[in-house]
């Protein structure tokens, strides 16, 4: 079988890297194709997984257009050197358009219901849709679902053990408490009209949660002078291990919030447009707060009464395993169904 990947995210290299792994173990050829967004090609390298890169995140909206275009016609000359059977990726811009002109199945993965416009041209173009089963937008296409969330991917306690020396060599004491906080860049095509929080409120959240431990702040963007010496610079492929032994995480991604919550690590997620997962994770599990960026005074209030709460690491760990319970290894099913949806083109 040969694989196309598509990368857009450093996210999406959590997402794909054990199933990339799985394929290339058992023999299939697996093309990864690549955007240079953040640290994504960090990861790839970190990870050890061959790709090209054929585009860059431009540095304002207007141009992710010209980036888009840019990126269609050099995987569309790549699809056909390469000659797929199927094409994944996340969010399928590209995927969708390249499968659609070679006549190969494009399978979109995907979990945010509010990239609108993206969603309503890529959905009808792509074999079919697969979403967490608690997605809550409308698929106009072929929609299939899956019990579990995309950090399970690469969060499920099968695929990660959390390792206490990493925390140790990175100069913090998995025992004693710390707290993340993550700040995004706001420059996706699902972010149009987004904004971040305040420095105001950075600041508060700040000065509290030093009374309890050490604040570590991750951001995709420029902090102000008083806070940047609390940014906290790591390899990027042990972030998660950072995260395992945090005693909380608050900020704008709602990936980092789901991670945080996989892993049994309290989260409040703060923005103006939410996700399906995120609100399942509430409430079902109780392991995500989620609060508009007007809610900031709610959001504080919270941080405060999980301070607060007794045995909170033990608490959250039960809410965990609640949770698993019910997913599945996010991985697992997608090997399997894109196995399937190649088995039926043949």
């Amino acid at each position: 079988m040969r694989v196309l990947v598509e990368i857009l995210h450093p996210a999406h290299v959590h997402v794909f890297r054990h199933a990339i792994a799985t394929w290339r173990e058992r023999g299939d050829e697996v093309l990864v194709l690549s955007r240079e967004k953040e640290c994504a090609n960090d990861l790839l390298a970190a990870y050890g997984i061959p790709f090209r890169s054929i585009s860059r995140l431009p540095d304002n909206k207007a141009g992710l257009f010209l980036e888009m275009a840019i990126r269609d016609l050099r995987m569309l000359k790549a699809s056909l050197r390469f000659k797929p059977d199927v094409l994944v990726g996340i969010m399928g811009v590209t995927i969708a358009q390249v499968g659609k002109v070679i006549r190969k199945p494009a399978i979109v993965f995907y979990d945010t219901e509010n990239a609108g416009i993206t969603n309503r041209v890529v959905y009808p173009l792509a074999h079919s849709v697969a979403t967490p089963a608690c997605y809550q937008g409308h698929v106009n296409g072929n929609h299939v679902t899956y019990p579990g969330y995309h950090e399970l991917a690469y969060l499920h306690p099968d695929r990660f053990t959390p390792d206490p020396e990493v925390v140790r060599a990175g100069g913090l004491d998995p025992d004693s408490p710390y707290f993340i906080l993550r700040f995004v860049s706001w420059g996706a095509s699902h972010d149009i009209g987004e904004e971040g929080m305040t420095p105001a409120f950075m600041r508060k959240l700040v000065e509290r949660l030093q009374r309890e431990g050490r604040v570590l702040i991750t951001s995709e963007t420029e902090l102000p002078s008083d806070l940047e010496e609390l940014r906290f610079r790591l390899p990027v492929e042990q972030m998660h291990h950072f995260v395992a032994f945090a005693s909380m995480l608050i900020g704008e991604s709602a990936t980092m919030a789901s991670e945080a919550a996989v892993l049994g690590v309290p989260a409040v997620f703060i923005s103006d447009t939410g996700r399906g997962y995120t609100d399942e994770e509430e409430s079902r599990w109780q392991l995500v707060a989620n609060f508009k960026r007007d809610q900031a005074e709610a959001a504080f209030d919270q941080v405060e009464a999980w301070l607060a709460l007794d045995d909170r690491a033990g608490e959250f760990q039960r809410r965990r395993q609640a949770m698993l319970e019910t997913c599945v290894d996010t991985t697992t099913w997608m090997v399997d169904y894109v196995d399937r949806v190649v088995a039926e083109q043949r």
